[in-house]
């Protein structure tokens, strides 16, 4: 299973622009670094750092909703594109039969619009997103259910991430992890600088350790 900011597809560019500019409307200013350290997390937990005062749940998703929307406005005006390797290995993985689905803390919409934009939205299974859990990674919740979904024991399954808090929620879930990151080494089963450089039989290996 898939996560999809940071491993299918990098859009930090557009997320860093729609939380500057929405929370800019609100008189907040943020800094990049400050964007970083949330990246991956879900938006109740990121605004409930960034706003002050103890925000309230409906100014919490007042915020969030705009920002997304904001963010699927620049992802479908812009277009997206997959990292180097990540469209091949979905479809590689496709014609050998294996069930793949979406594990990501994004909204539903969001995983829509960026599957769309991919043009990879018939290549899965199944998807799971924010809607689906209570608590993001590194909690498996979202893992666990797509799993689930999937009718796939957790043991039989492969987590590819790009964020550490990710790669722990595959072992809290008892699942196989690929870690591919461009900044730092991953503690995955297999840790890659990129898609391409994992070799053919890299998912058959894991399961078969």
């Amino acid at each position: 299973m898939w996560d999809l900011d940071g491993t299918l597809v990098d859009s930090a560019e557009y997320h860093w622009i729609a939380w500057r500019d929405t929370l800019a409307g609100e008189g907040i200013s943020i800094t990049c670094d400050q964007f970083l350290e949330s990246f991956g997390q879900k938006n109740d937990r990121i605004l409930s750092t960034w706003l002050p005062d103890g925000p309230s749940a409906e100014t919490i998703r007042r915020i969030g909703d705009a920002k997304e929307a904001e963010y699927r406005r620049l992802a479908l005006a812009h277009g997206l594109a997959p990292l180097p390797g990540a469209a091949q290995w979905v479809a590689r993985l496709r014609s050998a039969g294996w069930r793949q689905a979406i594990a990501s803390s994004a909204p539903r919409r969001n995983v829509d619009v960026m599957l769309q934009a991919l043009g990879l939205e018939d290549h899965f299974d199944a998807v799971t997103s924010a809607e689906d859990v209570t608590a993001g990674k590194p909690d498996p919740q979202v893992f666990l259910a797509a799993a689930s979904r999937l009718n796939v024991e957790a043991s039989r399954c492969v987590v590819v991430e790009d964020a550490a808090a990710g790669i722990e929620a595959a072992r809290r879930a008892g699942m196989r992890s690929v870690g591919v990151s461009r900044g730092e080494r991953l503690d995955a089963d297999v840790s890659v600088s990129s898609l391409e450089l994992l070799p053919p039989d890299a998912f058959e290996r894991l399961l078969a350790s």
